[in-house]
């Protein structure tokens, strides 16, 4: 249900100024109903939304509501075409619209890399321990567990468990956890070529099914990647690296 003059008057309702406000507000409605019929008499003619709402001076937003249900005939739509109002012509400048944004987005992210020239060891050993603080097995057995699906990050953890941690080659371990509609053989050869782990160190790949992702596209067509080192020396060492590091940063 729509607003009427008498729910506007409540709400703008002003003591001795009662007769004046009431007497703007019908003025208000009755020149907003005006301008309506006449966005729809002018639509109906075949103008372009922009044109009448810079005729009647009015935002394009309301005329759009105004004339929604209005539909033009061929003969004026081909005009409006030829004037540049086609929904191709809109299309387009949507298209230049979006790869301006992007390319000033680009620029940011661009001109933000070139604050950071170098990672050093130290850097890598912070980076390694937030990403273990946040994905890393912390409870339960003491052993160490990273698991993620994003490749980028599981190179960057494989730089800082090798680089960092100096964990010797035959002791990692590879798990793969993937929807059984899924290829296992090809999981399996991508995340040793991300990992550079042998797959004859990956344990057996657990495969489960998966109703939701049915008859959908897979966000996750590999599935998640978990690295394990059973080295509870190494599990205790990262937790007091995390440890120290909130210490730093919060005390």
């Amino acid at each position: 249900m729509g607003v009427t003059i008498y729910d506007f008057y409540l709400v703008i309702n002003i003591n001795k100024y009662e007769p004046l406000c009431y007497t703007y507000i019908q003025y208000y409605f009755s020149m907003k109903a005006i301008e309506k019929q006449q966005a729809i008499l002018l639509r109906k003619s075949g103008e372009s939304i922009k044109q009448i709402a810079k005729q009647l001076y009015v935002s394009k937003a309301s005329v759009s509501v105004w004339v929604r249900n209005i539909e033009l005939t061929q003969l004026q739509r081909s005009k409006l075409t030829a004037r540049g109002f086609s929904v191709d012509a809109i299309e387009k400048r949507r298209i230049n619209r979006m790869s301006r944004v992007r390319k000033e987005k680009e620029e940011i992210v661009n001109m933000a890399g070139k604050d950071i020239v170098k990672i050093s060891i130290d850097n890598l050993k912070i980076i390694g321990s937030m990403l273990y603080w946040a994905e890393g097995r912390k409870r339960g057995k003491q052993t160490v567990g990273f698991s993620n699906s994003d490749p980028l990050m599981v190179k960057i953890m494989m730089r800082f468990f090798r680089e960092v941690c100096n964990v010797l080659e035959s002791r990692f371990r590879g798990h793969i956890h993937i929807h059984s509609h899924l290829n296992v053989e090809i999981a399996e050869k991508y995340w040793s070529d991300i990992s550079l782990i042998p797959r004859k160190q990956f344990y057996k790949t657990y495969s489960k099914p998966s109703i939701s992702s049915k008859g959908k596209m897979d966000s996750l067509p590999y599935g998640t990647f978990d690295i394990y080192v059973g080295d509870t020396k190494l599990f205790l060492t990262i937790m007091g690296w995390i440890k120290k590091i909130s210490q730093l940063l919060l005390d």
